[in-house]
């Protein structure tokens, strides 16, 4: 049977993704391969760092010449092609700063897992992502925080939950201190949640787990499966 595929897609400077790299090379993201990464900002520096690993990399940026919701679905039809044409099986989110809209979302439902810096449901929504997710859980005087993987659907971070990871939120932490303490906790979380997808596909659809277009598996959280939402990428920003 085959490997699944995956598409890692990236804004920033892409330590998920060496996480997820050095995982494949500890064996431990079997049966999951990944295969390429995709970028919104040529200036990201994931972008070299799968460069450097032999990884092949695309760069598709948003037309701002169009209105928001068309931008969005152009950029959306731009990756679907590329995950198309490769087989893609599971796509994942790591610090992808666009929103992905319309076929691709249908194509891919259950397939796409997107990785968030707060404990959902708490600190999620339209416009929460770095540094102002930090912020807001000070400003709360919050006593935890962490981070969060899970399945994406119709709404911003609504999606049945893979997995959490937690950290103690100190005294005298600051957003940049905070943050870089659930860096650490993302590392790991991406590649459990990762490998864990993968095998879920892996033993559903063995034979064709990277093709899209077929029927879409249902959405799994902790706790079992559930199924019936209309699954669409996290809004990220």
């Amino acid at each position: 049977m085959s490997n699944v595929n995956i598409m890692v897609l990236v804004s920033g400077g892409g330590t998920n993704f060496q996480a997820l790299h050095d995982a494949e090379l500890a064996g431990k993201l079997r049966p999951g391969r990944l295969a390429l990464a995709v970028s919104d900002r040529p200036e990201a520096y994931a972008l070299e760092r799968a460069k450097r690993r032999g990884i092949p990399v695309y760069v598709r940026e948003p037309d701002k010449r169009l209105p928001k919701a068309e931008r969005r679905e152009a950029l959306s039809d731009r990756i679907l092609r590329i995950a198309t044409d490769n087989d893609i099986g599971l796509i994942v989110m790591a610090g992808f700063l666009s929103i992905l809209a319309g076929k691709i979302i249908r194509r891919y439902a259950g397939r796409i897992i997107n990785l968030h810096p707060s404990l959902l449901p708490k600190y999620g929504g339209s416009g929460m992502y770095g540094e102002r997710v930090h912020r807001a859980v000070l400003d709360a005087g919050e006593t935890e925080s962490g981070c969060t993987v899970h399945l994406v659907n119709a709404g911003t971070d609504t999606g049945p939950i893979l997995l959490q990871r937690r950290v103690p939120v100190l005294k005298w932490d600051t957003p940049p201190a905070l943050a870089e303490r659930i860096h650490a906790e993302e590392h790991i979380a991406i590649v459990e949640a990762t490998a864990m997808m993968a095998g879920r596909l892996h033993r559903r659809l063995p034979d064709h787990a990277n093709r899209a277009g077929e029927d879409p598996l249902p959405a799994v959280s902790p706790y079992g499966i559930s199924g019936g939402n209309d699954p669409a990428v996290n809004e990220t920003g």
